[in-house]
């Protein structure tokens, strides 16, 4: 999540914010309930999808839900709701039931002498995963879970490393804030048939092991990382590259494979190599494959994003504007990925089978040049990127919240997306108590007018 701190940075098509979750693979039911909203008729081969239900999270005192999980966890909330719940969306095994996960709480930017500070204005806030139900026109929590350290402290969503993560400050970005090296912030989850968590992570990135009941057992950081004074166990096992990811652009997407052991893992944005230049102007960003039975990295690929000129002209040409939020297993060799800016998104499918995999090849060494990051076309320097078909237009659905980062495939021609509210914040009064946003945490229900695969 990238917040807004100071000020409400309102959307380019003033049509709200938008909703967060992530990926699924069980089939299952949709139940329609009150709030349908039907989008205009398609044609039978569109890729625009009927909303069939929307379900919107009820108003919710942040102080209220964090101390009832950890108490004593925050002193104040500043007037904070519960929010920022659509970092992923994962089916929980029941019609219109999903878990979903909070990234790493409020957070913004404020502009000090020329330079933006990271603030967070509920710096107590602990990172938790959440069992929901779409019920008629609500979201209604069903069960929550704190994520915990080995010893069932609150992680919280502060910066790690200092200077390898943004320093963080209070509220009103006039105090620094300490550096917890446990802090996650959390961008997508799935669980597996054993009741066990898997997360990513944005600031290594790290790929995080969870119990059923919301325990770290294992984080899985860049080789080379030196993150320490964690009260879990840290495996530096992932590609080293990977520390030159773009700050708050780490691990975003998550899915699990049909297999029940196999993940893949999406980083937001294309690393900044060999510059930060380079990577805020390369298409080319990596999807790696993990497997949970070998606790290894087996596969990397790379995926090409959109022109940022014709899949959102609002944002100026600006290809660091384009990321990818979330991905879902439709089946055991396609993935589908939710490509967006903040207000425009669009869901592709892509097909491992057909493209290059680069785990440990020349392409993982930053000192290679030229590097992945700077090419214009993969496929001169023999590379395959993923090929991909737009399966669902997200931006021609009336209504449709911005920040779509969560995306469930319940069937072949049903699915759910959330959307991320950062919490609502708008801006905060000299007494540091928050004017709220008004945009809410939505899960939406959508059939499609074809199968995904």
């Amino acid at each position: 999540m990238r917040g807004s701190g100071g000020s409400v940075v309102a959307s380019r098509r003033l049509r709200g914010w938008a909703v967060a979750g992530l990926a699924l693979t069980v089939p299952l039911g949709i139940v329609a309930g009150q709030g349908v909203a039907s989008a205009a008729p398609t044609s039978a081969g569109s890729t625009v999808p009927t909303v069939v239900a929307t379900g919107t999270l009820p108003d919710t005192g942040l102080a209220e839900f964090s101390n009832g999980l950890i108490p004593g966890s925050v002193d104040t909330d500043r007037g904070v709701n519960l929010g920022g719940i659509g970092s992923d969306l994962y089916p929980a095994g029941r019609p219109n039931e999903f878990w979903t996960v909070t990234d790493r709480g409020p957070n913004g930017q404020i502009k000090v002498a020329g330079k933006n500070r990271r603030t967070f204005p509920v710096p107590g806030f602990d990172p938790a995963i959440l069992k929901v139900r779409v019920d008629g026109s609500a979201i209604k929590v069903l069960e929550s879970l704190p994520i915990t350290t080995a010893h069932g402290a609150a992680v919280t969503g502060l910066s790690n490393i200092d200077g390898y993560d943004e320093t963080p400050y209070t509220w009103d970005a006039q105090t620094k804030l300490p550096f917890n090296p446990n802090g996650l912030d959390t961008e997508g989850l799935v669980r597996t048939r054993s009741g066990e968590f898997w997360l990513v992570d944005e600031y290594s990135p790290s790929l995080l092991r969870i119990s059923a009941r919301g325990k770290v057992l294992a984080r899985y950081v860049p080789a080379g990382l030196k993150l320490t004074g964690t009260d879990y166990p840290v495996i530096p096992s992932l590609p080293a590259i990977l520390t030159n990811r773009k700050i708050n652009r780490g691990f975003e997407g998550i899915a699990l494979a049909p297999d029940g052991r196999t993940l893949y893992l999406a980083v937001q944005s294309p690393l900044l190599v060999p510059d930060t230049d380079t990577g805020e102007a390369s298409r080319n960003t990596r999807i790696l494959r993990f497997d949970t039975a070998k606790n290894k990295v087996t596969g990397e690929f790379v995926y090409r994003l959109e022109d940022v000129k014709t899949f959102d002209p609002s944002a100026d040409g600006d290809p660091a504007e384009m990321k990818v939020s979330s991905l879902a297993a439709v089946d055991e060799h396609t993935l589908l990925v939710d490509e967006r800016t903040d207000p425009v998104a669009r869901l592709y499918t892509v097909d491992l089978r057909k493209a290059t995999n680069i785990l440990g090849t020349a392409w993982d060494n930053a000192a290679t040049s030229p590097s992945l990051e700077s090419l214009a076309d993969p496929a001169t320097a023999g590379v395959t990127v993923l090929p991909k078909r737009l399966a669902v237009d997200l931006e021609a659905v009336p209504g449709m919240p911005d920040k779509i980062e969560g995306v469930a495939v319940l069937g072949p021609r049903t699915i759910a997306v959330a959307n991320d509210n950062d919490f609502g914040l708008g801006t905060f009064d000299a007494n540091g108590q928050l004017r709220d946003s008004g945009l809410k945490s939505k899960i939406l229900l959508l059939r499609l007018n074809h199968p995904l695969s």
